[in-house]
């Protein structure tokens, strides 16, 4: 009885992760709100208060520089790390006991040999580990919001449809007004909350996962 609910159960599980691999949809290919551009506003009709000059008012000192909701500004990818991490341990340890026995006497058949004690203990452990990102590449994104602080949520997004696959690129933080350059860019780095998501998906991007009964086997398996 036992045997017949324990494969009734391992038999849902596999039917549930079947099911759950054929309906799940890319993460590319889903709704992302958050990635969506802005875009300007219309500006506002123009009062008739008799003023010269009607509008918005931008110092001569900012130039075409990006302020505005709607804005574009060009992000430069360079991100890139790098960790390393090694550890080592090595302990040792020695020690003996030797006692010589009377000559005469009861005890004197024991032989100095037979209570001679020693012993030696060592340990030595290593390990290490190390892993490394690179991402370059350039980005054009709007500014979303303006805060009261200067700085600016920007986000964007760009797809690439390419022969053997889609390439989609994601990316959202908050910029400060004085790290836009004149031609309106700004460094990855310089970005705050940064999120960049690089997703592909296709023939190319397949190939290089593992197939849905492997990584089923690969969850419930104890090795």
């Amino acid at each position: 009885m036992r045997t017949s609910n324990c494969s009734r159960r391992i038999a849902w599980v596999l039917a549930r992760y079947l099911v759950t691999a054929c309906v799940a949809t890319p993460v590319a290919a889903r709704e992302r709100p958050d990635f969506t551009p802005t875009y300007a506003l219309p500006a506002p009709p123009s009062a008739a208060n008799g003023a010269i000059f009607q509008g918005s008012f931008t110092p001569l000192t900012s130039g075409n520089r990006a302020g505005r909701p709607g804005d574009l500004i060009t992000i430069d990818l360079i991100e890139r790390t790098i960790a390393q991490k090694t550890t080592s341990a090595k302990t040792g340890r020695d020690g003996s006991i030797g006692l010589t026995p009377p000559v005469t006497g009861p005890l004197s058949f024991f032989s100095p040999s037979d209570v001679n004690m020693g012993g030696t203990q060592s340990f030595k452990g290593e390990g290490s580990a190390a892993q490394s990102n690179q991402l370059s590449g350039q980005l054009s994104v709007t500014i979303a919001e303006v805060y009261p602080n200067g700085t600016m949520l920007v986000r964007g997004e760009k797809l690439l449809t390419l022969n053997r696959g889609d390439e989609h690129v994601q990316f959202s933080g908050i910029v400060r007004a004085a790290d836009i350059s004149a031609d309106n860019r700004v460094l990855s780095t310089r970005v705050a909350d940064a999120k960049i998501l690089y997703i592909g998906k296709g023939e190319i991007a397949r190939a290089s996962r593992q197939g849905w009964l492997q990584r089923f086997f690969s969850v419930i398996s104890p090795f």
